[in-house]
């Protein structure tokens, strides 16, 4: 996770992971409030504020070991105008799409300011929020809940086998997880398909630079 062991280096991860989580959280929000649940705005959760997001634990396994987790936005789908079921998978993805658009972002104005390798602390913050919101895209697509992609694929069952894929599972989230990420499991998914992301990206860019 980090880029050495300095006090910058430290500080850019720690403010790259603040900012992806932000905006991952306060994006399901903002999705479920546009669909009609004000439950996320009644609890003060649209807002841009990390500590209202912040899950201590989650947001030091982030820093740390490269994977973590925020406090779940609450979301009440009786509220959403239209059918419920595409309504939680545009909540669910919401998070992801967004950390991509912060990572390109990020990407685009490093690549503008040539790297700003005289700004050391800047350097490895856009550095940082470029590879972790991939990362953080990506880790919550894997269909596992309480992952946002479990909610993805559910909408794509039929009704009975996503309650009952979706509550089986679930009793095991947690646990299916911690095996994937302790045998690098995940890794087998998250590095190839962060380098298409990144070579995409780069792709795009370089036509533009």
């Amino acid at each position: 996770m980090f880029f050495g062991s300095s006090i910058t280096s430290i500080l850019a991860t720690l403010l790259a992971v603040l900012l992806a989580i932000t905006f991952h959280e306060t994006a399901h929000g903002f999705a479920a409030y546009k669909l009609g649940d004000p439950t996320a705005k009644n609890q003060g959760r649209l807002t841009l504020n990390p500590l209202a997001h912040l899950d201590p634990v989650g947001a030091l396994m982030m820093f740390i070991a490269g994977f973590g987790w925020a406090k779940p936005v609450p979301v009440n789908p009786f509220y959403f105008n239209g059918d419920r079921t595409k309504g939680m998978m545009l909540v669910s993805i919401a998070g992801p799409v967004t950390n991509l658009i912060l990572s390109f972002t990020a990407y685009f104005i490093y690549a503008a300011g040539g790297g700003f390798g005289t700004v050391p602390f800047l350097n490895a913050f856009l550095t940082q929020t470029i590879v972790l919101n991939i990362y953080l895209a990506i880790f919550n697509l894997i269909p596992i809940p309480p992952l946002d992609g479990s909610k993805i694929l559910a909408g794509f069952l039929p009704r009975a086998a996503a309650y009952k894929y979706l509550t089986t599972v679930e009793q095991y989230g947690f646990v299916i997880l911690l095996v994937l990420i302790v045998f690098d499991i995940t890794d087998m998914i998250l590095v190839p398909a962060a380098n298409l992301v990144l070579n995409l990206f780069s792709m795009i860019l370089f036509s533009i630079f």
